[in-house]
């Protein structure tokens, strides 16, 4: 179905009902009304999910979310979708998010969203006005007004939310926050952070720095490219965008910082209480107009600086990808060696190097340092779950927060967007005024703050 021939009816179902998507292999064990009421549900009870999205890593998800019932499955792309219809046969299948909304809303208590990153905000919109629970993968949205929007919209209508970035939930990621607040480094005024990708790992790896196809072959039987483009601005389908590639291109993706910064980011974001910076600028390898104008670039830098935060000094955080490495740390020794992907954070005393998702491979430097150093209590609560997936699943049956709610994800994920915009920006300093929600000194920079949708859509 188009969007252009939607009925009134379905139309209003598309910004007042929620999403779906997952399947189920026995019937559900329980009815639900259409509004979902954290803490209502017994967690001896089965939570109803619907997944959206299921052929990548919402695959994954609900894997780790199999022990609850998988009610409905959602995908555009039949052939990525088998897989998981497979495995849950009872689920009801759909191609179009909105129609399973529109059947189905009455017996769903949560959504699951990975959809590329340019259909996360008008899934998750549609749920959360729906009152049903949300996991949605990381980044949150594609626009920085469509995060600020969803973070808005979820703490009104009070629904349990989680953003997929698993490491969140970790053991390191808690102990670098209390190495933090303990001083064990001393005030830090400095952040590096990097990725190999896109040429680095996958689905990077083949990533075509290109400007944007000319030839335009049929679109495959399996897949809805209409569905698929969503609210993105119209353009014919090539097989460059879809499954993977997509991730590089600006109307589909949010390239290396959007992909993986929520990642690599997350550890300094939360024990460094960063917040949103108030300027970042960009540098970049892109110097081809045509190429420049449709992906991102090979490799960038860009540099973040955030005020002071109460005691904490103002601080600069530094991201490279595309292979590109910090200076080596003062306090590197001989055997240390940088990892394809992760962060330093660089006190006054001492320095912390971790790895991606969750701090993985934390470690305190210089040796010495780390040998005399007395452990903090465990003062942040940690997750009980047994992943990320269920630690949401648990929040929607007793009403007490997941790990990374769209409050914290939602802040973490301007930050990344706004460096991803400064890299469209290249070489060019832009103000950030958080509150507003603008670039102040750059109005180009600022219209890709909320780009427009393709006519026909809204969030």
């Amino acid at each position: 179905m188009s969007h252009r021939d939607l009925t009134r009816r379905q139309f209003i179902a598309t910004t007042t009902v929620g999403v779906t998507a997952a399947g189920c292999a026995t019937a559900p064990e329980r009815v639900n009304t259409a509004k979902v009421v954290p803490g209502k549900i017994s967690p001896n009870e089965k939570l109803n999910i619907a997944g959206i999205g299921i052929g990548g890593m919402g695959r994954a998800n609900l894997q780790n979310m199999k022990s609850e019932n998988i009610v409905a499955l959602c995908d555009v792309d039949s052939v990525l979708a088998a897989r998981m219809f497979n495995e849950f046969p009872n689920a009801k299948r759909f191609v179009d998010y909105r129609e399973l909304f529109d059947k189905e809303a009455k017996h769903i208590d949560g959504v699951l969203i990975a959809t590329p990153d340019h259909t996360h905000a008008v899934i998750a919109m549609a749920a959360i006005r729906a009152g049903k629970h949300v996991y949605c993968q990381k980044p949150l949205a594609h626009s920085i007004y469509e995060t600020r929007k969803l973070t808005e919209a979820a703490r009104a209508a009070g629904v349990m939310t989680q953003m997929g970035n698993q490491g969140h939930s970790s053991e390191e990621i808690r102990r670098c926050c209390e190495w933090i607040a303990d001083g064990a480094i001393g005030p830090v005024r400095e952040v590096h952070a990097w990725s190999d990708r896109p040429v680095g790992g996958d689905p990077w790896s083949n990533f075509p720095l290109t400007a944007r196809p000319a030839d335009t072959p049929p679109v495959p039987d399996t897949l809805n490219w209409d569905l698929w483009l969503g609210p993105a601005q119209y353009r014919p389908y090539h097989p460059v965008y879809t499954p993977l590639t997509w991730r590089g291109f600006y109307d589909f993706g949010t390239g290396p910082l959007g992909d993986m910064g929520c990642h690599i980011l997350d550890p300094a974001f939360w024990s460094l209480k960063l917040g949103a910076p108030e300027s970042v600028q960009a540098t970049s390898t892109h110097y081809e107009p045509a190429v420049a104008a449709e992906t991102y670039p090979r490799a960038s830098i860009v540099r973040f600086r955030f005020p002071a935060r109460g005691e904490m000094p103002p601080v600069d955080v530094t991201w490279y990808d595309g292979r590109l490495l910090p200076p080596v740390p003062r306090d590197f020794g001989v055997e240390d060696k940088f990892d394809r992907n992760g962060a330093i954070i660089v006190g006054e005393k001492g320095t912390i190097v971790h790895k991606s998702h969750g701090a993985g491979g934390l470690r305190l430097l210089p040796q010495g340092l780390a040998a005399d150093y007395k452990q903090p209590d465990k003062t942040i609560p940690r997750v009980a779950a047994a992943n990320h997936e269920m630690d949401w699943v648990r929040s929607c049956k007793d009403g007490k927060p997941a790990s990374s709610t769209f409050e914290y994800g939602g802040a973490l994920t301007e930050m990344a967007l706004l460096g991803m915009l400064a890299i469209r920006m290249k070489d060019r300093r832009l103000e950030w005024d958080s509150a507003n929600l603008r670039i102040a000194n750059d109005d180009e920079a600022n219209a890709l703050v909320n780009p427009p949708y393709r006519e026909g859509w809204t969030l």
